[in-house]
């Protein structure tokens, strides 16, 4: 009886691996590529004051969610109101950029999870600044990642950045 039990055991346990390799919850290599370069793109739009190539990483329709304020809006009112640093920096102004680490990564070819902690840093008006936030993105991929959700979890500290290295 207990082979029995043992054997079924190892099958589902077989038929369960088998199902999330088949859904695409494994890494692939390919996919974390195509979101490393999601994120680069992000950092270059940052550094570079692209907004209209910043706004363009996210999907028409995403959502912004901020514990630290207690608020969840559409990604077109979170962008206006970023949108001016964003300029001042284009035009030198400003000096702007932003980093990413991830603590989890899942998906399959066409969704991905990430979570992880983002340092924006800034320098305007001889103020040097920056600040460390836990967070969440959603993505779907259409054609290319588009940021459906960015959730701002929280503060973060340079230790807990300093170990997803």
């Amino acid at each position: 009886m207990t082979t029995v039990k043992a054997g079924l055991s190892v099958f589902f346990l077989f038929c369960t691996l088998n199902v999330f390799s088949q859904a695409g919850n494994t890494p692939d290599a390919s996919r974390l590529a195509e979101l490393d370069a999601f994120w680069n793109e992000v950092s270059r739009t940052i550094e570079e004051g692209d907004f209209e190539g910043y706004a363009a990483t996210f999907h028409e329709k995403a959502v912004l969610v901020s514990d630290p304020r207690g608020l969840a809006y559409p990604i077109t009112k979170a962008l206006a109101g970023w949108k001016k640093d964003i300029e001042d920096t284009r035009a030198g102004l400003r000096k702007s950029s932003v980093a990413f680490r991830f603590s989890k990564r899942m998906g399959d070819p066409a969704t991905a999870f990430e979570s992880g902690i983002f340092y924006y840093s800034f320098e305007a008006n001889g103020e040097k600044g920056g600040y460390y936030i836990h967070f969440d993105g959603l993505l779907v991929k259409e054609g290319t990642w588009k940021m459906m959700l960015e959730h701002q979890k929280g503060p973060a500290t340079k230790e807990e950045w300093d170990a997803l290295e």
